[in-house]
């Protein structure tokens, strides 16, 4: 994991990224004639654009292509080439790279599909780019689908992709292809496209920042199987939000890159795609599951401003869509109000004396006599500042069926909803069984999102909610001495390391299996002790620990049953600790291959993967994200006091957290590194168990 984002980001801001997107010309190596080849496609794709920037197509055996002269190399171009596209087989990508670089380029595309999978392949893959980076050049792909930037007239791409404000990026062709004609349903389209392809040098990262840069790019998406240095991407994110350009991410966790076995709660709970919600989560990044939800959210978020708050009306005209959009509103987080009984007063001199007005507000046929209630009722309800935002759902747009008056009123009731939404700045957000109709197509035209699903238009309106600013993605540490793989007695050594990190555990003696070191130690310590056999990484589940010893001889047998089932070489004797006074919590890190240590709190003891309710972050964590994690766990009340109990020290648990994530944080080498349980107590809290599991040596 690299430490030095900070002179990463620099010396990314120097590269010529922008050559990419608008060179001074464009040369497409392998242009051909034929059209089932990649090279006619982005020979058409340079062409269009002739009149912005010189085109020139390379084939070494054809004069012409196209129509147009064809050069037989790079070296006989009558000019330089900035951006060159590489469209020839895998053999002579190397020398193809090279001539690019002779001939001027800035910037490279390397369509060619090009194995990584190896070490060998990854190592050649490697040596290229360094070639391009000394070079001071850029290179995209290799096995990518190609850059277009609509304002440049540039489309080197290997489809067409509508205009518009969005800035994609894609980790996968098909995939970019498919978002292309979801947009173009929903009548979005983008300012730039970068299919990223295998990242040997220009990854998401140094795109999202030209993307934060371009003004015509108002929003970004991406697509993303692999995020290479995640910190360095969070913190690219992050400056694009915070510039109030929204970062859409369709983020796949798992792969051969990120695989590998967990041996701790930690390791199982604070999985891949858990880092990834982290990362991402800090950054202020929303993140979609699917394609579709990408473009659903991209809709809601270029069309509408953000609410004030999380309070939503509900507007139907239908009693089974309201009560559906109402439920699913509230499953997304959001309010809904009862409405207040001035606002109620005034909505029924509008509607027919059966409709429902309290929220949500069900026109009950109202709109089959006069379709303007719609615009009418929506004013009247966001006008009146009781609610933050509005969801119209059901039959609107489908009036138009009862004739061609109705439908010509219909069409201007869709304008007018857009209006209501622009003068009282608050959004409003359209489910209907007639997507495909007038009125949806002129809301979505007049900037009101448009959805054919109760679901998706909640899950869309819950994007407008307030959202936790975009935390500081925290810096990794100078790293420690390591602590070697062969290191002996982990749980002990595990102790030592967090309680000199300011981690507080219950009072404890290691001794060897020897009955009168374990007595000795009892009695220093002071009855009732606990007795835990040093070794297998989930005690309880081995029957390792015995608790609650009140005294010698107790403790003497619980020694003997340990020795003659498990035959450990050490123990822990420990101090009881007042578990009935407290509530066990599990505390931990994990090292993400690319996202570096993340921190987890969740319940803790015999429930950890039982309950498995956790929250993860980006570590090291300070004292007060520390604290919302812990508030956030669903067991979080019962910190605060139970049934007469009193509250639980927060405090006292966030230090420990903290403190752990910050040693955990300093030391790469371990894989994972937990307290399990820590006892928060109403004063203080005590960790009870710790372990650490070492990075595997490599073969």
């Amino acid at each position: 994991m690299s430490t030095s984002e900070p002179a990463t980001r620099a010396r990314a801001s120097a590269r010529p990224v922008e050559a990419l997107f608008a060179p001074r010309s464009v040369a497409v190596l392998g242009a051909s004639d034929d059209v089932l080849k990649w090279g006619n496609w982005l020979a058409r794709g340079a062409l269009r654009g002739a009149h912005r920037r010189p085109a020139y197509l390379v084939n070494r055996r054809a004069a012409t292509v196209l129509g147009q002269t064809a050069f037989p190399s790079l070296s006989a171009l009558p000019g330089p080439a900035d951006l060159v596209v590489i469209a020839v087989p895998a053999s002579g990508l190397d020398a193809a790279v090279d001539d690019a670089l002779a001939a001027g380029a800035r910037a490279i595309v390397a369509i060619t599909a090009s194995s990584h999978d190896t070490p060998d392949a990854a190592a050649a893959q490697a040596a290229l780019a360094a070639r391009v980076q000394v070079a001071g050049a850029v290179l995209l792909g290799p096995n990518c689908l190609g850059v277009m930037d609509a304002g440049e007239q540039l489309e080197l791409a290997t489809a067409d992709l509508p205009a518009g404000a969005i800035g994609l990026i894609s980790q996968s062709g098909n995939l970019a292809l498919e978002l292309a004609l979801l947009a173009a349903r929903d009548g979005l389209g983008f300012s730039r496209f970068a299919s990223l392809g295998n990242q040997a040098d220009l990854g998401a990262t140094e795109l999202v920042g030209a993307l934060a840069a371009h003004e015509p790019t108002t929003l970004i998406a991406l697509y993303l199987e692999d995020f290479r240095d995640g910190r360095a991407f969070a913190r690219a994110a992050h400056d694009a939000v915070a510039a109030g350009k929204p970062v859409v991410a369709l983020a796949i966790a798992g792969g051969a890159v990120t695989a590998r076995a967990v041996a701790s709660h930690t390791g199982a709970l604070a999985s891949d795609d858990a880092a990834i919600d982290a990362a991402l989560r800090a950054a202020g990044v929303h993140r979609v599951r699917t394609p579709q939800e990408l473009i659903d959210a991209c809709s809601v978020l270029l069309r509408c401003r953000p609410m004030a708050g999380r309070r939503v009306a509900v507007l139907a005209d239908g009693g089974g869509h309201g009560s559906i959009a109402a439920a699913e509103s509230e499953r997304h987080g959001l309010a809904l109000p009862e409405l207040s009984a001035a606002l109620c007063r005034r909505l029924r001199t509008e509607l027919p004396a059966v409709a429902a007005v309290a929220n949500p507000v069900d026109l009950a046929g109202g709109a089959e006599r006069d379709v303007h209630v719609f615009d009418r009722i929506a004013h009247t309800v966001l006008d009146s500042g009781e609610v933050d935002g509005l969801l119209v759902t059901g039959y609107f747009g489908g009036y138009a069926e009862s004739g061609p008056e109705v439908a010509a009123e219909e069409l201007r009731a869709a304008g007018m909803i857009s209006a209501v939404a622009t003068a009282t700045r608050r959004p409003i957000v359209v489910h209907t069984m007639f997507g495909a109709g007038a009125a949806a197509a002129t809301l979505r035209d007049a900037g009101v999102p448009v959805y054919a699903t109760i679901e998706q238009a909640t899950a869309a309106l819950h994007r407008l909610a307030p959202r936790p600013d975009p935390a500081e993605i925290p810096s990794l540490p100078v790293p420690a001495t390591p602590i070697t793989a062969s290191a002996a007695g982990h749980d002990e050594r595990a102790q030592q390391l967090l309680a000199a990190g300011g981690v507080p555990f219950v009072a404890s003696r290691v001794v060897g299996a020897d009955t009168a070191d374990v007595l000795a130690a009892a009695d220093e310590l002071g009855y009732p002790v606990a007795l835990k056999a040093l070794g297998p990484l989930h005690k309880s589940d081995a029957g390792a620990v015995v608790l609650g010893l009140g005294h010698a001889t107790a403790l003497r047998a619980a020694y003997a049953e340990l020795v003659s089932r498990l035959g450990p070489q050490r123990f822990f004797v420990q101090r009881m600790a007042p578990l009935a006074d407290g509530i066990e919590l599990l505390i931990g890190v994990r090292w993400d291959p690319r996202l570096g240590p993340v921190a987890l709190a969740g319940a803790g003891g015999l429930y950890a993967e039982v309950l498995r309710d956790t929250a993860v972050a980006l570590a090291p964590v300070d004292q007060r994200r520390a604290c919302a994690l812990i508030a956030s766990l669903r067991i979080a009340p019962l910190l605060a006091g139970a049934r007469g109990r009193p509250p639980l020290d927060l405090d006292a648990a966030a230090q420990a957290l903290s403190a752990l994530s910050r040693v955990a944080a300093a030391h790469p080498e371990l894989a994972e590194l937990e307290v399990n349980p820590l006892l928060v107590l109403p004063s203080g809290a005590l960790a009870l168990d710790a372990r650490f599991v070492h990075v595997p040596e490599e073969h």
